[in-house]
């Protein structure tokens, strides 16, 4: 039997900063850098983030935090036709020749996984030992003997995100980087913490686009109320999960602020749908401590929220 060996892969988007235009990124620097991979079962992105202090920074917010320069972006998508499973011969094809990701050793490297189970459970109530059963409970079935459950916290929210992570994937991580613990975390909580500096006294709703997916968030005086994510076949359909969590939470649809990030457009079924119960929506903006060059320029601001809010997992 002939194996076959995985194609090149090209990504739909890449962007680097102006310095690297005219030569190669040095590995050796990496230790300078983070490096924020995200995965699902058929997409890979990442970013390289520099840490840059306040007073240093090109633009700088009101905010005492540090800063963080995007260096580089590169996003994936992998056909499911010949395989059920293509991340991880997708992963290594692309690594192989990768002039950024050939680099073992980073300041930090953060991975959240886009996968389909995750819970937040009060942290007053959470115990380590019941991650599986909390995931068992919130799904109605076990996990498969490929998945394993594990947690991030979120320290000042006051809850831990539970979540189910495929083995396949913490083993090509254990081997690609033996040397560094690497923060895990599910994309839900980079968006928990992307979302976290909204003002305060102004209710609003944040809807996060991927695929045929939305996540909602909602946020009452800058605490989380409401994190959850839908799948939808039709912009109805998606209009109908959107109104039904406003009237749940008790929100006025017409008064409500609906903030959009992620695959979505303003020409977009999705849109035109929402417009029609939603007067008040509007495209999110970057992160506040964010920096992006003018090679970024033609990047959405409100596409690349989980991302981005990778970088400011703790």
């Amino acid at each position: 039997m002939q194996l076959q060996t995985p194609p090149i892969l090209t990504p739909t988007v890449a962007i680097r900063d102006e310095r690297f235009r005219d030569e190669r990124f040095d590995a050796s620097l990496a230790g300078n850098y983070h490096l924020c991979l995200e995965m699902s079962k058929d997409r890979f992105r990442f970013s390289v983030l520099e840490p840059v202090e306040p007073t240093v920074r090109l633009r700088s917010s009101d905010g005492a935090a540090d800063g963080l320069n995007c260096l580089w972006l590169e996003d994936y998508a992998f056909p499911t036709l010949l395989t059920d499973n293509p991340l991880i011969p997708s992963l290594q094809a692309i690594y192989q020749e990768h002039p950024v990701l050939q680099a073992t050793y980073w300041k930090q490297i953060t991975l959240s996984v886009n996968t389909p189970s995750f819970t937040l459970i009060p942290s007053v109530l959470f115990r380590k030992e019941y991650a599986t059963a909390y995931l068992q409970f919130m799904r109605g079935n076990a996990l498969t003997a490929t998945e394993q459950a594990h947690a991030y916290i979120h320290a000042q929210e006051g809850f831990h995100s539970v979540f189910s992570v495929d083995v396949q994937w913490l083993d090509w991580l254990a081997g690609t980087y033996p040397l560094q613990q690497i923060k895990l975390a599910h994309q839900t909580s980079a968006l928990i913490q992307a979302t976290g500096d909204s003002p305060s006294g102004i209710p609003s709703v944040m809807l996060y686009f991927e695929d045929n997916y939305v996540t909602i968030l909602h946020r009452q005086d800058g605490a989380l109320r409401f994190c959850n994510k839908f799948g939808y076949r039709t912009a109805n359909d998606l209009a109908y999960f959107v109104l039904y969590v406003l009237s749940e939470l008790k929100l006025d649809a017409k008064q409500i602020q609906v903030i959009l990030f992620g695959e979505i457009t303003s020409f977009a079924d999705t849109y035109v749908a929402l417009e029609r119960f939603l007067p008040n929506l509007l495209f999110g903006s970057n992160l506040p401590n964010l920096t992006l060059s003018t090679s970024f320029s033609e990047l959405p601001e409100h596409r690349y929220l989980s991302l981005f809010g990778t970088g400011l997992l703790d």
